[in-house]
């Protein structure tokens, strides 16, 4: 039998309640006999981790140019060498968003009702609590939480989620330069039935039901390498040392990662997760799909004045500010308590490297449909991301030996309908059931969850996406902005996906991308203080916090060589595309390009833009110590 006791207190970085706690134990209550056999695991002295929350009470400043204060190191111990602890489990989930969170209830529920009380399943999330890195507009459709946890809304549910806003109506606007034209949404557009939330606080919520459950969640421990057993299945991950000088040397408070190994490991990094790349490059998992293609979400929240608050109201807009080659949209959503949700999508294929999705949102909320609302009120919150837009034409093989893709990490946003929630919700449920079965077929060896491939392709999901699959595509016609119109009200509502072809997403992102000598030079307007704002006032409302000596977790291999490919083609793109402030070129006339590339690390929020824009493919996303990034409040 294996051991009783459980991963040592040092290793929690926040207490769990007692009733995670309590479902440590290896021995079967009432004696029923387990469905599986426990999970053996070795547990190892260690030392205290240091708690992501110390770092996050440090006030600090953002600034355009690095500070750098390094500790000594100690350059002849090789810390590579020193073995790491490691815990085995059933399950390990990686990342603590609405689809590892779903899988992770929905497999606790399968094992409380086989009586199973030893089954472990783990999730580590690498922000420093559930729920901080998470961003989303977001007006959700139940479907799937009204599956997983029926009662989420019941009045007489004492720990039901309090902060669901019902949509009460819809717009949908054309916007030129000073006027808005109403034209028809898409039936997918439709949200009546849904819900405005904070997915923050959604996530957050979802979160304390996953312990309650009996998940094991461990924030603040960031998953940094897949490990592999001998015959090439994944055996779980490694989290990243902490204590890492900048040169890549221990320094005195050095701690070495933590190895989870599992039976099936899933993948729910969000979109383009620095692990799931590792995945599906590994096992060819795109071998049947085209290139993944993305957009870049920029969100607010706002208190407004209450006289201009309609609760429940749902905005979309089209149009002004992007050009007519750039494919996005803009919302508004009013919720809770005078409280409106603002933001701009631009998906990355925009061709013109003077763009700046930052400087077209802010440009945004001073045309009148948004400065009407918003005018007045106080900014509270700001925060990026990227977000998947392939749709059905870019979904990969999500299944593979020893694991499985889950919600947005495998791309199952649905563009037209503006939402993903719910199938990413549904994509981490399909998963843990397929997980369950197949646990409880193979007692031994390593697993592949062949039935989950099949659940997908049965699924509403796949319905969904099929049908609107040729809509996004379809703004790449020579009609641009016009045409995808014209062509995504056809299929809306008469086609219906039904037509026997498949329309092309023609590359990747990067790929779009033109030179700066073919594209006209945009000069945003200086912001104003009040709607609009300069990056590093809204970078200040993230939260976000990284220690500065430690390796940059924004890999470029050289700067010099780096600054020579993309500075006279691009003429500084990356702190264009950037919505944090991170990338800039210092004037410096020492260099023969008169400019400097810099990294500002400690200003990134884990939006990944520069990974999936940057031309030449030469940065590379990793995560940074655990608990550190954003820190979002109501996003």
């Amino acid at each position: 039998m294996a051991s009783s006791h459980c991963i040592s207190a040092p290793l929690v970085r926040r207490a769990l309640p007692a009733s995670t706690r309590t479902l440590h134990h290896h021995a079967a209550r009432d004696g029923k006999a387990a469905l599986f056999p426990p999970a053996r695991r070795r547990c190892l002295q260690q030392q205290p981790r240091r708690s992501p929350w110390s770092s996050l009470q440090q006030s600090r400043s953002f600034s355009l140019t690095s500070i750098r204060r390094l500790a000594e190191v100690d350059d002849s111990f090789d810390f590579r060498q020193q073995e790491r602890e490691s815990d085995e489990v059933d399950v390990c989930i990686v990342g603590g968003g609405p689809a590892g969170l779903s899988a992770a209830i929905r497999l606790k529920q399968l094992a409380t009702e086989a009586g199973n009380e030893d089954f472990r399943v783990l999730l580590l999330e690498k922000a420093g609590e559930i729920g901080a890195h998470i961003l989303s507009g977001a007006v959700i459709e139940p479907s799937a939480i009204d599956e997983l946890l029926p009662n989420w809304l019941a009045e007489d549910n004492p720990d039901r989620f309090d902060n669901a806003t019902p949509a009460t109506g819809d717009k949908m606007r054309f916007l030129t330069k000073g006027s808005s034209i109403p034209i028809p949404a898409p039936p997918q557009m439709n949200n009546h039935g849904n819900y405005i939330v904070s997915l923050n606080q959604l996530t957050k919520w979802l979160g304390e039901r996953a312990e309650e459950a009996g998940v094991e969640v461990y924030p603040g421990f960031a998953a940094s390498e897949v490990l592999y057993k001998s015959d090439g299945s994944v055996q779980g991950v490694a989290t990243n040392d902490l204590g890492v000088s900048r040169s890549g040397k221990a320094k005195p408070n050095f701690e070495r990662g933590m190895e989870f190994h599992a039976r099936i490991t899933l993948f729910a990094e969000g979109c383009h997760g620095s692990l799931t790349k590792q995945v599906i490059k590994k096992f060819d998992l795109r071998r049947d799909s085209e290139a993944q293609t993305y957009g870049l979400g920029l969100k607010e929240v706002w208190e407004v004045q209450p006289e201009k608050f309609q609760k429940g109201q749902v905005v979309h807009s089209m149009g002004y500010p992007l050009p007519a080659d750039t494919y996005g949209g803009g919302w508004m959503y009013h919720f809770g308590d005078n409280l409106v949700s603002i933001g701009l999508v631009v998906g990355l294929d925009y061709p013109n490297p003077w763009l700046s999705p930052y400087g077209e949102f802010q440009k945004m909320k001073h045309h009148p449909l948004y400065k009407s609302v918003i005018e007045g009120g106080k900014c509270i919150s700001y925060g990026a991301r990227a977000l998947n837009e392939g749709g059905f034409q870019s979904i990969p093989k999500c299944s593979f030996p020893g694991g499985a893709l889950i919600g947005d990490t495998a791309g199952f946003l649905n563009v037209p309908k503006i939402k993903g929630t719910h199938t990413a919700m549904r994509s981490g449920m399909l998963a843990a059931e397929s997980t369950w079965s197949a646990l409880a077929d193979t007692a031994e060896g390593s697993v592949f969850l062949y039935s989950y491939e099949d659940a997908l392709r049965e699924s509403s999901i796949w319905k969904e996406l099929k049908q609107v699959r040729n809509m996004r595509p379809s703004f790449h016609s020579p009609l641009k902005l016009y045409g995808g119109i014209l062509y995504s009200g056809l299929e809306a509502y008469f086609l219906k996906g039904k037509v026997p072809w498949t329309l092309k997403h023609g590359g990747t992102d990067h790929a779009a991308t033109k030179t700066a000598d073919q594209c006209k030079k945009i000069e945003y307007p200086k912001p104003d203080g009040k709607i609009s704002f300069d990056i590093l006032t809204s970078v200040s409302r993230t939260g976000t916090n990284h220690e500065e000596d430690q390796p940059i977790h924004l890999q470029v291999k050289d700067w010099e060589a780096h600054a020579q490919k993309e500075w006279p083609k691009y003429k500084g793109i990356e702190n264009r595309f950037c919505p944090a402030g991170v990338y800039e070129y210092v004037e410096d006339g020492e260099k023969s390009l008169g400019v400097r590339f810099q990294i500002n690390a400690q200003n990134c929020i884990h939006c990944k833009t520069c990974d999936i824009k940057v031309p030449d493919q030469d940065i590379n996303w990793v995560t940074p110590q655990g608990g550190e990034g954003p820190k979002y409040v109501m996003t």
